[in-house]
């Protein structure tokens, strides 16, 4: 199957998953904003290998068998380190997390801050609009870089976490950067050619 055609599939279940979190003040704006949403998530998929995303599409079509909504998960999951008191009265509703998997979950995590670190220096005004990086900033309103990918792989499967890990490594021996990656998938989305031709656009 085409890179771009299982991204689209991706995508499509993601945002019917997403229309239907339940926050707990209230619908967000951002739930209202298909374009955007596809715009983002696509980038972010973009930089992803075949074998990854094949993977994920396959998680995404268990979860929907079996009644589960991975992305109200993920919201669950980022509640253990931004809300903990509001975590400990929903931890029973999610799937139980596996020490093996939370391992590669931390490996891959801390790969993926590094690399943003990098990025956000090299491109402050690009990144300077987005998530504070790392969880240490995490507040009950603010949700950091880190800890919404880490409430994000929580909800793959073991072996898509074992392919993500993977391709981590294999981006790193490249010389590469997954977030640079998906930024630059970003920029292009909104019509710029670079990373430096956009940077230049911000104030």
């Amino acid at each position: 199957m085409e890179k771009n055609t299982i991204i689209n599939q991706i995508v499509d279940i993601e945002w019917i998953m997403f229309d239907k979190v339940n926050n707990i003040g209230g619908r967000a704006s951002c739930q209202d904003e298909k374009q955007t949403f596809y715009i983002m998530r696509s980038s972010q998929l973009g930089a992803w290998n075949e074998a990854l995303l094949g993977s994920y599409l396959e998680d995404l079509q268990q979860a929907k068998a079996e009644g589960r909504n991975p992305l109200s998960e993920k919201y669950g999951y980022m509640m253990e380190r931004t809300s903990p008191a509001e975590f400990a009265a929903i931890r029973s509703q999610l799937p139980a997390r596996v020490p093996e998997k939370d391992a590669l979950i931390d490996q891959i995590c801390a790969q993926q801050t590094d690399w943003q670190e990098q990025l956000a220096e090299r491109f402050p005004k690009l990144t300077g609009r987005g998530r504070s990086i790392r969880r240490a900033e995490d507040t009950p309103v603010n949700t950091s870089f880190e800890t919404y990918m880490w409430g994000e792989l929580a909800t793959y499967s073991m072996r898509t976490i074992q392919i993500y890990a993977d391709y981590v490594e294999e981006v790193r021996k490249e010389g590469k950067s997954i977030p640079e990656m998906v930024l630059l998938n970003t920029v292009k989305q909104y019509g710029f050619d670079s990373l430096d031709a956009a940077e230049a656009r911000m104030r």
